[in-house]
Formats: structure tokens, sequence, C-alpha cells
């Protein structure tokens, strides 16, 4: 497969408003595309977007208001898509929540508004808009999953679920679509600061102080800039890369689950409790997210 093409093509991005999915947006524009944006903060995409125009004059920068937890909205912006962007070259499902606690610690409503917004909307999106990508040339799909798609640490039961199913899907449709010129690319991220945590959803049988010391002690670790994430993504999609792993806070813990599937969460633990001590006060505790959190633009 040749490589991806970006000047002259629609390009559709999720969870466009903030983090890994507002700094893909300004790539994208950077590379030629034309952008179709879907978020559910209508004031943070209004602001994503008038930069895009200021920067981008030439570009053709198009927002669609949409919370994605509500499969009737989401099926009928999908639907509207379809119809007004017949080609598309690249669609990113990016946009996705989590939820902090155990398993015994959530409701079954709130894991299901993970899998719905995680999982669901994403089958939605790319079901509807699949035909627009098999109409142009050389297009593109990209699914955002997460490191807690590689590995599934204690208290992401729902978002690891999610993910995984994400990550699955995802390889499904890189072996189906290969008849039809598309490529797919699964995408896993490590610590990327966004601004996840300023919107985190804690389930309803969570202690507050259990839930603030674990989101303290995670964002200490995260220090990949959301811009160098979306360069390492479009660097992949141009490569036509089945896999994107970003950050050795995603390429280590995968490589442990690989040799170790059914232990490695020892070894994380551990690994977690030397390495907190050693970041605090540093530059890494400079992000505002969290792995554990809800309202992943990211």
């Amino acid at each position: 497969m040749r490589d991806f093409v970006f000047p002259g093509g629609t390009a559709v991005v999720t969870g466009a408003a903030s983090g890994i999915g507002e700094a893909l947006a300004h790539g994208l524009a950077r590379r030629g595309a034309d952008l179709v944006l879907l978020d559910r903060d209508a004031e943070r995409l209004d602001a994503v977007a008038a930069a895009l125009r200021a920067a981008h004059p030439d570009r053709s920068v198009e927002t669609h208001l949409v919370d994605l937890a509500d499969a009737d909205a989401t099926d009928r912006v999908a639907a509207e898509l379809a119809h007004r962007h017949p080609r598309i070259r690249l669609l990113v499902n990016n946009a996705g929540v989590a939820l902090g606690g155990r398993f015994d610690q959530v409701t079954l409503d709130e894991f299901l508004w993970v899998i719905e917004i995680n999982f669901r909307a994403v089958v939605r999106l790319t079901h509807a808009l699949l035909p627009a990508l098999k109409a142009e040339p050389g297009a593109h799909l990209v699914n955002v999953s997460s490191l807690f798609g590689l590995i599934a640490p204690a208290g992401q039961a729902a978002y690891s679920a999610s993910k995984f199913a994400v990550r699955g899907f995802t390889e499904a449709l890189r072996h189906e679509l290969v008849d039809d010129g598309v490529g797919v690319t699964s995408v896993h991220p490590g610590g990327i600061r966004t601004r996840i945590a300023a919107s985190a959803r804690v389930g309803s049988g969570v202690p507050r102080e259990e839930y603030e010391a674990g989101r303290r002690q995670f964002e200490k670790l995260l220090s990949i800039d959301p811009a160098k994430a979306a360069e390492v993504i479009l660097r992949g999609v141009e490569r036509r890369r089945g896999r994107v792993l970003i950050g050795w806070s995603a390429k280590l813990p995968d490589l442990l689950a690989r040799v170790a599937p059914a232990s490695y969460h020892r070894v994380l633990a551990l690994g977690m409790k030397r390495a907190v001590p050693a970041a605090t006060g540093s530059a890494a505790t400079g992000g505002d997210a969290t792995p554990t959190p809800a309202e992943r633009s990211a």
C-alpha cells in the first residue's frame, strides 16, 4: 500500500476540542487536509476551529457538536457526515472517556457509559462512514485505543474492556479492508498530558480520597505533549503502520505483557512505587490528565 496523501483530502476527527484530537487537527491542517471536527464541548470546539481558520485560511474547517454517549445523536451526526461527505480520506476515532474504580465500585450504568462512548460510538461512526472511506482512493482509518488496550490494571475494568474491544475491532478491520485499499491503524498512547482529569468521572462506590490519591500518583507519570503524540500518529498514518505505540510508557508495558501475560501486574505495581517518588516535583507533573479519568478528547 502506498504512503498516505494528506493534501486535498477530508479528515474527520472526534474528540477534537482538546488534547490529542486538537493537536491532530492542527497537524492535519498543516499537511493540507480539510477538516470535519466532532466534540461535545461547544466552547472549546469553537475555539479550536477559530484558531485553525486563522492559521490556515485555505483549509475547510467544519464542526459538529455531539455527545457520543447518546446513541441516537451519534447515529444522526454519522448519517449527516455520510451525506455531506461521500468521500472521506481519513477517519480518526479519538474521543473517549474512562471511569475510575474497581468493577465492584461502579454501577452497571457507569460501566456501560464507558462502553457506549469508547467502543459503540467507534463502531457506529465507522460503520456509517466506511462507504465514504472505500470511495476515496488511498483512504485510512485510525482508532485510538490506549495503553490500557494492551494491559489491564486494577481499577480500570470498564476502560480496559472498551479499549481492548477497540483494539480487536481495529485489527479485524485491518484484515478485512486490505483488498479495498483502506489502511487501518490502532493507536496506543502512553502517558499523554491531556485535560482528561478536568472532567474525570469516579465510580459511585469509590471513596473520594482513594481516587484522589490514585489520580495524583498517575499524574506524575504523564509527560508526553499531545502535539508530539499527534505527530507520531500522523507519521504512522503516512507510513500505513498497522499499530502505533506512543512513548516508552506504552512500549515497555506492551513488551512486559507479551513476556509475562498472567503476572505483569506485579512488575507494574513495583515500577509504579519506584517511579512516583522520582517523578515528584519534575516537569512530568505539569499535565492535567490521568489514566483513570473521564473525558479524553485526547
